[in-house]
């Protein structure tokens, strides 16, 4: 393919009620857009940084200078252009990889549009639809967490996520176990909150019965979490720290986690999400689909990927209003517990003109 030029949309996208969790509160999503136009098709990718360097080192403002600046003219000087060309090209610039990522899936959207090819057939996806899941923030008490697990538990999702940090941690759980029962698939995410030293306290949640708890401890600290793992029940889960197929055998061969959650824009695309997934199923360690608040976009694809065989555990992909009023594409809507995996061309669905310049906060065209 031939690049044309690339656009940077910058969104701001209202959530329903704030979402907390160990790093901060958020009461809206902001996100960069990324579009490729080519001679063939256009092409759609979501950067999924946030707007503070909090759950990473990358923020939005950092991510479109980079993009301007640097990764958007490195493909531009690529004599042959695909998306599996892309992490090469880029691979000069140290980092950023929620950034590469937006780039990579706009250049992979727009290579399968034109090839009429589904997301998740390239992928090697095995199902039509993927259960999913609820991630639930940090509450100001217990009734209201109480409140908000048995709405989205009478909506039908499949999978509860709790978000914990030191002194919001045991009682939250005892009290969901025991207003929802063990039938309840429960498990929790610390961002990180936590140090070895709370191996005591983490303990205390192994009665619970819990699916997992994720990445309690920092995401440099694979020897802390392989330690970790031989003092606690619950079945240890990496985030953060799982960056590539390479990071990931690593955490495999310490024995520093039984289960990895991917995301695609922390491991710089939906390619080497797919070589993660790979490398986890032949050491038969189960993965799961994580989220960052994605808008339809960014869910389609997540849903592409979910549908993969290794992809055992119910994910992060909730429906559209579970963050938002009004997605900016059409709201993908739960059904028995489970979203459809898009099956038009690349990832499968569009922005509506009129809801994304509703949130469009600005663009800016560049071109090649």
């Amino acid at each position: 393919m031939n690049l044309n030029g690339v656009e940077l949309r910058r969104v701001r996208m209202p959530l329903v009620a704030p979402f907390r969790t160990s790093f901060g509160t958020q009461t809206a999503r902001d996100l960069i857009l990324v579009r490729v136009v080519t001679a063939d098709a256009e092409g759609w990718g979501e950067c999924v940084a946030m707007a503070d360097p909090l759950y990473s080192s990358e923020y939005l403002d950092g991510c479109a200078d980079v993009l301007r600046r640097f990764l958007v003219p490195a493909l531009a000087r690529c004599d042959r252009l695909d998306a599996p060309a892309v992490a090469p090209a880029l691979a000069a610039f140290r980092g950023h990889p929620m950034a590469k990522a937006a780039l990579e899936t706009a250049v992979l959207d727009a290579e399968l549009r034109s090839r009429g090819v589904p997301l998740a057939r390239e992928l090697g996806a095995t199902r039509d639809r993927v259960p999913c899941g609820v991630s639930v923030g940090i509450m100001d008490s217990l009734e209201a967490l109480l409140e908000a697990v048995n709405a989205y538990v009478e909506a039908g999702y499949v999978r509860v996520k709790l978000k914990i940090e030191p002194g919001w941690d045991v009682e939250p759980v005892r009290a969901v176990r025991e207003r929802f029962g063990d039938d309840l698939l429960l498990q929790v995410d610390a961002n990180t909150a936590y140090t070895l030293r709370d191996a005591q306290r983490l303990a205390q949640l192994d009665p619970f019965g819990l699916l997992l708890i994720e990445q309690p401890l920092e995401e440099e600290d694979l020897l802390g979490h392989a330690h970790l793992a031989k003092l606690i029940k619950t079945p240890i889960c990496l985030d953060e720290s799982i960056t590539s197929a390479r990071s990931a055998a690593q955490a495999i061969s310490l024995g520093a986690c039984h289960i990895v959650n991917i995301k695609p824009g922390r491991v710089g695309g939906y390619l080497e999400a797919r070589r993660i997934h790979d490398v986890c199923t032949a050491h038969g360690v189960p993965v799961w689909c994580g989220g960052m608040l994605e808008s339809g976009l960014g869910r389609a694809a997540n849903l592409a990927l979910a549908a993969l065989p290794g992809f055992t555990l119910p994910g992060d992909t909730s429906a559209s209003d579970r963050y938002y009023q009004a997605d900016i594409t059409e709201p993908f809507v739960l059904t028995d517990g489970h979203l459809s995996v898009p099956t038009g061309p690349g990832i499968g669905i569009e922005p509506n003109p009129d809801a994304l310049n509703a949130v469009t906060v600005s663009t800016e065209w560049l071109p090649l």
